[in-house]
C-alpha cells in the first residue's frame, strides 16, 4: 500500500478554479511539489489531459512556430492542457492567451520553478487571463493534518535544522545530502540560468551573507562593501532570490516615534534547510549558538505560509528604535496591530515595548514560544 500523500492547502483552491476560463498558473521553488500536487488532483478526474514538459525537447518542439490553428489541433480531443516548467517554452504567454481567447473548451494549467520567469513571460498578454498559486516548502499545518499534532510537535528539532521541503519530509536516505542537493538545485539550476546573473560566485556570495545575517537587520550598502559589488547589483540580485522563492524581506514599521527606524530590512530564508545548507552548519540544536535566529526563521517563515494559504490582508513588519527597542514581528489589520515576540526558550523573558503600544492601536500582543507555537501556527 503506497503511503498517503501529503495534502496541500492550495489543492482546494486550485480546485476552486479550474474551468472558470481562465489560465491557472502555480509557481514556486523547484521541488516544492508543484508537479506532484497537479499530477495528483488530475489523476483524480475524469477529463482528457495533454501534458506538455518544457525540459522534454520534443514537447518544445510541439509549440513551436504556433498559430491559433496550430494550438486548436494540438488541443483538439483534450479537455485540459497542463504545461509543466513553462517558463521553458518560448513566447508562452502568447500561447496560452491564443488558446484562453479561442479555444474555450480547453483548460490551460501551467507551473514554474520561479515567478520571475514564469509570470515575467506573462504579466502582459495574460492580464486578466489569469488565476496565480503559490506553493511553499509543506507548512506545519499541512504536516499536523498529516502527521497528526503529537508526532509533529516532536519533530521541532528536525524542522529548525532541515526545514520541510517534501523530499526531506519523505526521504529514507541522509536529510542532510537531501538538503545539500537542494540548495545546490536552487543556486545552479534556477538563479544561475537567469539572464539578469552574471556573476555565479557573487550570487553565492550574497546568499550566504544573508543567511549568516538571518534574523538581523541588512544594510544593502554593507552587503556591497562585503561582497565587493555596488548596490545596484547587490540589490539586484537580492530581488532574483526573492523572486525565486528562496528569501522574502520584512520593512521596517514606522509611522508616529520620531526613533522608529525607517528605512530598515530584514531578509528570512522560506525553509530552513535551505539557509543551513548554505553556512554548512546541520549541527543539532543542543550546539548551535543560533537558535534565536533559526526560531525567528522558523515561526515568521510557516506564519506567512499560513496567511498566504489563508488569503488574510495582512501588513507584515518588524520594529526597531534607534534606542534598541524592537519587536520581532508586527501584523497590522485594518489599523489595528499584533505584536509578537519569538522567544525559543518558554523561561527566555520577552517584553512588548510600551512605547509601540502607548503609539498605535494594538489589539493583541503575543509572545511565541517552543510550548506555544503550535497555537500560533494552527
Amino acid at each position: 500500500m503506497e503511503p498517503k500523500m501529503i495534502e496541500r492547502k492550495i489543492a482546494k483552491q486550485f480546485e476552486e478554479r479550474l474551468f472558470k476560463g481562465k489560465a491557472i498558473l502555480i509557481y514556486g521553488a523547484r521541488q516544492t511539489g508543484k508537479t506532484t500536487l497537479v499530477n495528483e488532483l488530475l489523476n483524480h478526474r475524469s477529463e482528457k489531459v495533454l501534458r506538455l514538459n518544457g525540459d522534454d525537447p520534443a514537447d518544445k518542439l510541439q509549440l513551436r512556430d504556433f498559430s491559433s490553428d496550430k494550438l486548436r489541433a494540438l488541443t483538439a480531443g483534450y479537455d485540459i492542457l497542463f504545461i509543466d516548467e513553462a517558463q521553458k517554452f518560448d513566447d508562452i504567454g502568447n500561447i496560452i492567451k491564443l488558446i484562453i481567447d479561442g479555444i474555450k473548451n480547453v483548460q490551460v494549467i501551467a507551473t514554474g520553478s520561479s515567478s520571475f520567469e514564469l509570470l515575467g513571460k506573462t504579466s502582459e498578454s495574460l492580464t486578466g487571463r489569469k488565476f496565480e498559486l503559490q506553493i511553499f516548502p509543506l507548512s506545519f499545518s499541512e504536516l499536523t493534518a498529516h502527521h497528526g499534532l503529537l508526532k509533529e510537535l516532536k519533530e521541532l528539532e528536525q524542522r529548525l535544522i532541515f526545514g520541510s521541503y517534501p523530499e526531506v519530509i519523505t526521504t529514507s536516505e541522509s536529510r542532510r545530502d537531501v538538503v545539500g542537493s537542494l540548495a545546490g538545485s536552487y543556486l545552479y539550476k534556477d538563479i544561475l540560468m537567469v539572464d539578469r546573473i552574471r556573476n555565479s560566485a557573487l550570487v553565492e556570495d550574497i546568499t550566504k551573507a544573508l543567511a549568516l545575517q538571518l534574523g538581523s537587520e541588512v544594510s544593502p550598502t554593507e552587503l556591497s562593501r562585503l561582497v565587493g559589488a555596488d548596490r545596484g547589483t547587490v540589490e539586484r540580485y537580492i530581488r532574483i532570490l526573492e523572486e525565486a522563492f528562496i528569501i522574502f524581506r520584512l520593512r521596517g514599521f514606522s509611522r508616529n516615534v520620531r526613533t522608529e527606524i525607517r528605512k530598515g530590512r530584514k531578509y528570512y530564508f522560506w525553509d530552513n534547510g535551505i539557509r543551513n545548507a548554505l553556512i554548512g552548519n546541520f549541527n543539532p540544536l543542543a550546539a548551535r549558538s543560533d537558535i534565536g535566529a533559526l526560531w525567528e526563521n522558523y515561526i515568521i517563515s510557516e506564519r506567512m505560509k499560513s496567511l498566504k494559504a489563508r488569503r488574510e490582508n495582512v501588513f507584515t513588519y518588524f520594529w526597531r528604535t534607534t534606542q534598541q527597542q524592537e519587536i520581532d514581528l508586527i501584523e497590522e489589520r485594518q489599523g489595528k496591530f499584533t505584536a509578537i515576540e519569538l522567544k525559543y526558550n518558554p523561561k527566555q523573558r520577552a517584553v512588548i515595548s510600551k512605547t509601540f503600544i502607548d503609539s498605535y492601536d494594538v489589539s493583541e500582543t503575543l509572545v511565541v514560544n517552543r510550548e506555544n507555537y503550535h497555537e500560533f501556527l494552527s
